[in-house]
């Protein structure tokens, strides 16, 4: 297998994606990945400034390759003697992992594809599920989700997710607010050993993203094959972020959550609640609310409580989901947006 050639094809495709998508983002959150990939493509540490005019011209450079690509069809991958549709990442995954590599081609938020090329770190089952975890990355696109469950498989992506909690870490180092992040941060000594603390940091959150995914999973065998229609039908409007924050929701109900708190994974849960933004935390407010009292009181009660009567809510909220687009496909993503709006 020639890995340079495969490299590119893979690295081409995400080219191609980033084309369609890139510019999906808000000017300030685009600069940040901007910057980030330009970080991961030229191979500097986290450690290092980086050279403002390169970057600058850089960007400039990879917009205009974008829009050469922005019409062209994604590859498919040559394997031996056979091209495989990029799409097909079972099938492709079974030349690879056998010398040590793992891709992924799919569909995330916005109806975007993403692809990846990775080393392929371990493997693992969870419930029966297939777990693929991917160390140093040879072919990604812009956004670079550390976390995916993809055909009754699940992918981690450990460098991704190092590299998020770089970036997370950097935006807090600018605001220094006593918040959630500084509290998932002060359970790490970062003063004593900033590398091996990202390390720890990055082995707990692989495992909060295997949780979430595992919730994922259940969701998925709970919802059905209606689901993906539904998103299907409303990708791309304020509907979708709706129904995506429900399922995530009740992914960490049934799920990440539960095993937080069975475990006191302190560190895990502040983290968790750094990153309850935007819809998520728009629909469960409590939820913020029971952390917080936790953060005063020191006691989990609360917040236990607040889980456990999140599972049923939240399965029943994503089936009204369900409903509304069986009897509205064509106008259900309005009704969702309003169902929801503030």
């Amino acid at each position: 297998m020639d890995l340079s050639s495969l490299r590119d094809t893979v690295q081409r495709n995400c080219h191609i994606s980033d084309a369609l998508h890139a510019r999906n983002y808000t000017l300030c959150t685009y600069l940040l990945k901007m910057r980030e990939f330009y970080r991961w493509e030229k191979g500097f540490p986290f450690d290092v400034s980086l050279p403002k005019d390169d970057l600058g011209d850089w960007i400039t450079e990879r917009e205009a390759l974008w829009e050469q690509l922005e019409i062209d069809r994604f590859e498919p991958l040559r394997l031996g003697q056979s091209q495989i549709d990029p799409f097909e990442t079972s099938v492709i995954n079974q030349e690879l992992t056998a010398q040590g590599l793992v891709y992924s081609g799919g569909y995330g938020g916005y109806a975007a594809p993403h692809f990846f090329l990775a080393e392929l770190l371990r493997t693992e089952r969870r419930e029966g599920l297939p777990v693929l975890i991917a160390g140093r990355e040879h072919a990604r696109d812009m956004a670079a989700p550390p976390a995916m469950l993809l055909d009754g498989t699940l992918f981690i992506r450990r460098e991704s997710m190092r590299r998020m909690l770089w970036e997370k870490i950097e935006e807090w180092r600018w605001k220094q607010h006593q918040d959630a992040m500084a509290r998932a941060m002060a359970q790490y000594d970062f003063d004593a050993d900033f590398t091996q603390a990202l390390e720890q940091m990055t082995d707990n959150e692989v495992e909060s993203a295997l949780l979430h995914e595992i919730g994922e999973w259940r969701a998925e065998a709970l919802l059905g094959e209606d689901w993906p229609a539904l998103l299907l039908a409303v990708s791309g409007s304020r509907g979708e972020i709706v129904a995506r924050a429900v399922r995530d929701h009740l992914a960490d109900c049934t799920s990440t959550l539960p095993t937080l708190l069975d475990q006191e994974n302190a560190a895990g849960l502040h983290f968790y609640f750094a990153n309850l933004k935007g819809m998520r935390r728009e629909l469960f407010p409590e939820l913020s609310e029971a952390y917080q009292s936790w953060v005063e009181g020191g006691r989990l009660q609360a917040l236990r409580a607040m889980v456990q009567q999140g599972a049923p809510r939240w399965s029943e909220t994503a089936m009204h989901l369900l409903q509304l687009h069986r009897e509205n496909p064509g106008s259900c993503a309005v009704e969702i947006g309003r169902l929801y709006a503030k």
